[in-house]
């Protein structure tokens, strides 16, 4: 499991299931612990909902997975054109710099097919030092809403 072997594309209908899995198995282990009952059940609300699977389906909510052979290693998703809406990888994949190439991936696919020049997220409590890195700036303090914890943050693409 190099990142060599590491493939990213656009996710189709049969990747669905499996990039939401692996968004709740790696929320449940690295988030779910700052958040109550309440941020927990609002995230799995959220991945639950079907208006969200429909708006997959018609294209509206791209998504793009990072394959490590056959096998899902990450997934990124978005929403209104520029706003990271799901960004997940593998426990055992973590630091390899497959959350980054996903990001780029987006960025591109972003500034090619809306020809936006921001992108926008907001981040989870674990997830911050990350977004940092990578050049991700805070746009406001950290929030609640819903029992979900995170801060909104952006970064202009080139």
């Amino acid at each position: 499991m190099s990142e060599n072997t590491i493939q990213i594309r656009r996710a189709n209908i049969y990747d669905w299931d499996e990039a939401i899995t692996l968004a709740w198995r790696t929320f449940l282990k690295f988030e779910a612990k700052e958040y109550g009952q309440e941020g927990v059940k609002s995230f799995r609300d959220f991945l639950s909902d079907s208006l969200l699977h429909r708006m997959f389906l018609k294209g509206e909510y791209p998504m793009f997975i990072a394959l490590d052979g056959e096998k899902q290693a990450g997934m990124i998703s978005l929403r209104n054109k520029r706003h990271i809406s799901l960004l997940f990888v593998e426990e055992g994949h973590h630091h390899r710099g497959i959350g980054r190439a996903l990001i780029e991936c987006m960025e591109k696919y972003i500034r090619n097919e809306y020809q936006e020049r921001t992108i926008t997220v907001n981040a989870a409590p674990y997830a911050i030092g990350f977004y940092h890195q990578i050049g991700f700036e805070d746009v406001a303090p950290q929030l609640t809403k819903d029992g979900i914890i995170y801060t909104p943050m952006e970064k202009r693409i080139r």
